[in-house]
């Protein structure tokens, strides 16, 4: 056989070991989509690579609240970028294991819509599961919860950012950023990759407001966070998208930092182990999610904070562009005792609790959202999240197309465009 006639993958193997030791072949990729799958080629150009974006929005972070973000910018015809510094969308629903979002419904109706439970949907459909009666009010909230298969949702929500025309950028975060008079200039990087954006908004989907903390505007924490949680099955089949995991608390679980995320993985799965070998062999570890799902972090010093009065309350705040619904959940050392809220409340969510006090052309959603300790425990969970990164994106789109700023866009517009992409906005039948 010829060199020519040596099939494709064993003569790069063979090149690649006959390759002088310190010379690096260096090449772009290409994909070419076959009837037998795809096939990612190569061609010569230098490996590391410069690149400058120019986008009217950037979304940093790719979990529960930033594809939903992303999706809604994208949709809404803005240019997008979303930088996510692992290699998948989903966040703690899919990296984290916490595949059973909600909640969506509260008191026998449905509060929060749009594009988060268009994604939750098909994706429980796409894989054979079932829907929760909404118009049954639950004994517990958690009967409400809808479980998803994390695999089918991660990649269901790829396709619907590159669908919505959103650019991703996996492995990549930013390093510096400078406020310009039309926005944001990004400094960028990934491992091969630097990158240059030029932006009109930035949303802040990171959980922790980590962009909002590198700019110098001001965030808030408590000196002991809630714990953590390690989500892994233990015996048994772990039945995707049909049944939850086993979890077990990491107690101090911090993802302020790569070195506090570290430690937090670290004892997480000291503890997994610990759990096998007291199990002597009577059960074999079938499953263990690659992150710890984190609680809490920083929040923001918003333009408003939402308090537990508020959220007990269910006050509707003259700016609400969401609902939230679950009980106050604050997880201790000694476990965690819900408190439901009074019949009939449903708390809502601000525009200016989604702002940085003193920013320009900055916004985050999720759970940073500017709110005391005790009302970011019921915010904090997945449905409002989805509602918040969709209302972020769409007052971003309106700002960025205007060159103005979060705050100066007319409320009447934002619930506008929320409602033009299913969103349901408080107050309105």
């Amino acid at each position: 056989m010829t060199n020519d006639e040596i099939p494709g993958r064993r003569r790069f193997l063979q090149q690649s070991l006959l390759a002088p030791a310190g010379l690096a072949i260096a090449s772009t990729s290409h994909v070419v989509l076959g009837r037998d799958g795809i096939t990612v080629g190569t061609e010569p150009e230098e490996l590391a690579h410069d690149l400058t974006t120019d986008v009217d929005v950037v979304v940093v972070g790719g979990g529960t609240a930033g594809t939903i973000a992303a999706i809604q910018a994208g949709r809404a015809g803005a240019r997008t970028l979303l930088l996510e510094r692992s290699g998948q969308l989903g966040g703690m629903t899919t990296v984290g294991g916490v595949c059973y979002p909600g909640l969506f419904d509260a008191w026998g109706k449905q509060i929060i819509a749009g594009i988060g439970w268009e994604l939750v949907r098909e994706s429980v459909e796409l894989d054979g599961g079932s829907l929760p009666e909404f118009a049954k009010v639950p004994s517990r909230h958690w009967q409400n919860q809808v479980t998803v298969n994390q695999f089918v949702y991660s990649i269901l929500a790829e396709e619907k950012c590159v669908d919505a025309g959103v650019e991703i950028a996996y492995h990549e975060f930013i390093r510096e950023a400078t406020a310009t008079q039309a926005g944001w200039e990004l400094n960028c990087a990934g491992f091969g990759t630097n990158r240059l954006v030029r932006c009109k908004q930035i949303i802040d989907c990171t959980g922790g407001a980590e962009v909002v903390g590198l700019l110098g505007f001001e965030r808030m924490r408590e000196d002991e966070i809630q714990p953590g949680s390690y989500l892994f099955q233990l015996g048994g089949t772990h039945e995707v998208g049909r049944k939850q995991l086993h979890q077990i608390y990491v107690h101090g679980a911090d993802s302020t930092n790569s070195r506090t995320v570290t430690e937090a993985k670290l004892a997480g799965r000291k503890l997994v182990l610990k759990k096998l070998r007291d199990a002597k062999g009577e059960k074999r570890l079938m499953h263990l999610q690659p992150e710890p799902g984190f609680r809490e972090s920083y929040r923001i010093v918003g333009e408003t904070m939402i308090t537990v009065n508020d959220y007990t309350g269910g006050r509707v705040f003259d700016d609400a562009v969401c609902h939230a619904f679950y009980p106050v959940d604050l997880h201790t050392r000694t476990g965690v005792k819900p408190k439901p809220l009074k019949p009939g409340i449903v708390p809502t969510i601000p525009l200016r609790a989604l702002i940085p006090k003193g920013s320009r052309n900055l916004m985050v959603a999720g759970r940073s959202v500017s709110s005391d300790r005790l009302a970011n425990s019921g915010l904090r969970v997945q449905a409002p999240c989805m509602a918040m990164g969709q209302a972020a994106a769409a007052t971003a789109v309106l700002a960025a197309r205007a060159n103005t700023t979060p705050l100066a866009v007319p409320l009447s517009d934002i619930h506008g465009l929320l409602s033009e992409h299913g969103a349901i906005i408080p107050g309105r039948a």
